[in-house]
């Protein structure tokens, strides 16, 4: 499942089948390409996004899956509550795509 905002993208994945209740916590990883900047700027974005990610997935997350996210060029100078915003959309929606497809 996929699901984009304008500061970030979204990427889901199921671990287990839907038939298994509970597989452990969600997992997150996350990437910047080149296509961002330089060295600084996609650390500086993947730092932002690390942040946003470990206050947003414990609340909107969904146990038993992997999320990544993708850094956009504007990751790095977003307002924050605009970046935590986008990832808790981009959470919500793939938690009702993962629901709708179990």
């Amino acid at each position: 499942m996929r699901s984009g905002r304008a500061t970030l993208a979204a990427q889901a994945r199921r671990r287990a089948p839907a038939d298994t209740p509970d597989n452990g916590p969600p997992r997150v990883g996350f990437t910047a390409t080149k296509k961002i900047g330089n060295a600084v700027v996609r650390n500086r974005a993947k730092r932002r996004l690390r942040e946003a990610a470990r206050r947003m997935v414990p609340l909107y997350g969904r146990p038993g899956v992997d999320y990544v996210f993708l850094a956009r060029d504007t990751t790095g100078d977003a307002p924050w509550q605009a970046l935590l915003d986008d990832m808790k959309d981009a959470l919500l929606r793939l938690a009702a795509a993962l629901e709708r497809s179990a």
